[in-house]
């Protein structure tokens, strides 16, 4: 992989932690809990209630040593939503230009879905630093290492779907991390559950790249 603006955040461990659902209440508790295992990217997506409250806590108690920002980020509006809550990364299910080019002209990290190489081809154009298959079953590990003969040279995370069981072949197949969501967190999930199931994902994935 080149030099990215992602890797000090990947690197110490590559799995981006999905908070879809959670309570701007409980945000901060269970984002501790998810940096003591490890993880050093927290996604707060944009359909859970007050979204940019939750990205605004984080974003003051967590400051360098975590990437925050919003996942489910659609529209140009909510990318600048997003800014002014003090998010830094933009994370999107789709590949959409003027989202990806918004995002970088107002300084923020770009990571856009993409499910096919024309759209992956097309977030690199417009700017994007990072790229995620979602989901990754509509490629699978198989189908992703053909793609990735013509895929830009960007970090690539898989989403969806992601368990401790799958995660050896997405590595095989040259997936540089992977974005973890239900397996991780649910809505009315307590810490000490958030806790065990953060643990459980950074044991396996350091237990496989050892």
């Amino acid at each position: 992989m080149t030099t990215n603006v992602l890797n000090p955040y990947l690197e110490p461990l590559p799995l981006v932690a999905i908070l879809r659902g959670v309570q701007p209440t409980e945000v901060v508790a269970i984002a501790e809990t998810i940096r003591e295992a490890g993880f050093r990217i927290i996604e707060v997506p944009l359909n859970s209630p007050e979204p940019c409250a939750s990205i605004q806590a984080l974003a003051e108690v967590m400051g360098d040593d975590v990437l925050v920002g919003a996942g489910t980020v659609l529209t140009v509006e909510q990318v600048r939503a997003v800014a002014e809550a003090g998010g830094k990364v933009i994370i999107s299910p789709n590949t959409d230009v003027d989202v990806i080019r918004e995002t970088k002209r107002l300084g923020l990290i770009s990571m856009p879905g993409f499910c096919t190489p024309t759209e992956a081809l097309a977030a690199a154009d417009a700017g994007a630093d990072a790229l995620k298959l979602f989901p990754a079953t509509a490629l699978g590990s198989q189908g992703f290492k053909v793609a990735s003969a013509v895929l830009p040279d960007l970090p690539v995370l898989a989403v969806g779907g992601v368990s401790p069981a799958n995660m050896p072949d997405y590595l095989a197949a040259g997936f540089s991390g992977f974005g973890l969501g239900s397996g991780l967190y649910r809505a009315g999930m307590t810490v000490a559950q958030v806790r065990d199931n953060a643990v459980a994902y950074a044991s396996g994935y350091r237990a496989l790249s050892a």
